[in-house]
């Protein structure tokens, strides 16, 4: 993973996502007229788009995309119950379909590329082949790296524009950063390429991690390789064994701790800026300062190999939603659907409802 996800190889990643989330978004607004509005759930539009453009970037196949993110989807709304042991009959047969149904669209794709594809799909299957892995196997495994690295770009984006379009001093405070990015600099004025992911963007950045702060709610699993005593800050102790499985629940603490974060419920775009408009990373807790105040993407050397890719395709996601759209609330009033309470534990939250948008293209585009 670590080889794909760093360096030259990551910048050619997020260079192809960047790629397919511009065609993907101008493409599916092609048809009828350019300027008219169109209408949709937020987080339909953005889970479609950047598990599309993401399937196109890390699978490298646009024949079963479609397909693909329609079983994904039945699969995914049900994986809650699924983990949990909860599926009803209906539900059960449901997934099994899906699942299957995956394995087969999943293989097909890998199976029918050239023996030459270099794609992240088909290196990492080489991979599992080199490990004795089988066929069977290898279909289970396309499936787990399919939701791993397509599960939460999508929800993430969506909480992020939901809370820009609901908080509009948070809005006007970003799109006032980018309008930034070409007065800055001359050399950029006429390309687009001026965009966060090769720009200091602390609201930006702020705005991210604030949202990620809120609706990041994945559980760390970690089995104990020796025997410890692991100190609390509190003072409390615990005697773990060689074998014992400790899970962490970071959405608890760190993330929504009112001792570290005042008013933790609350979204506040710049709780992660400092006056000079540096980016904060000074929290407490107990007069000490934390290493990790949030942890949304894990921490230590088992954090999420993919963060810089994922940060990079968030980014630009919103970035190009913003620059290249009006986007508004279809109802002018409306509030964020509150959190699907079965999510937590399984990385990013998802909405219990949808907050209904309407989009058009602008009729001045930045030029390319």
């Amino acid at each position: 993973m670590e080889q794909h996800f760093h360096g030259f190889r990551l910048s050619n990643l997020s260079g192809t996502m960047k790629a397919n989330i511009k065609s993907l978004l101008l493409s599916d607004v092609k048809g009828g007229s350019a300027s008219g509005w169109r209408q949709d759930g937020l987080f339909n539009f953005c889970y479609s788009l950047l598990f599309r453009a993401g399937y196109l970037t890390l699978f490298d196949s646009a024949d079963n995309v479609t397909s693909i993110y329609k079983e994904f989807r039945k699969f995914d709304k049900l994986l809650s119950k699924l983990v949990r042991g909860s599926l009803k009959k209906g539900e059960t047969h449901t997934v099994n379909s899906s699942r299957k149904r995956l394995w087969e669209l999943l293989s097909a794709d890998w199976l029918s590329r050239a023996s030459g594809s270099i794609s992240w799909q088909q290196s990492y299957n080489r991979f599992l082949e080199k490990e004795g892995v089988d066929m069977e196997m290898q279909r289970r495994a396309s499936l787990l790296q399919l939701w791993t690295t397509q599960c939460n770009n999508g929800p993430a984006a969506f909480w992020l524009l939901g809370f820009l379009l609901t908080h509009p001093e948070a809005m006007e405070a970003l799109k006032s950063e980018i309008r930034q990015f070409n007065l800055q600099d001359p050399a950029v004025r006429h390309r687009t390429s001026g965009s966060p992911d090769s720009r200091r963007t602390p609201v930006f950045d702020s705005i991210l991690s604030e949202t990620l702060r809120l609706t990041a709610a994945v559980l760390i699993s970690r089995v104990v390789v020796g025997d410890k005593v692991l100190r609390m800050a509190s003072g409390q102790q615990y005697k773990l064994r060689r074998g014992d499985k400790v899970i962490l629940f970071p959405f608890l603490s760190p993330q929504m701790d009112p001792e570290i974060h005042l008013e933790p419920q609350s979204f506040k775009y710049d709780r992660f800026l400092n006056i000079d408009m540096s980016m904060k990373d000074t929290f407490y807790k107990n007069e000490g300062r934390l290493k990790y105040y949030t942890m949304p993407w894990g921490a230590g050397r088992h954090a999420c190999v993919g963060k810089e890719f994922a940060v990079a395709t968030i980014k630009q996601f919103v970035f190009f939603v913003l620059t290249h759209f009006d986007l508004e609330t279809c109802d002018p009033q409306a509030k964020l659907p509150p959190v699907n309470p079965s999510r937590y534990g399984l990385g990013m939250l998802q909405p219990e409802g949808e907050l209904q948008v309407r989009y058009r293209l602008k009729r001045s585009q930045p030029e390319t």
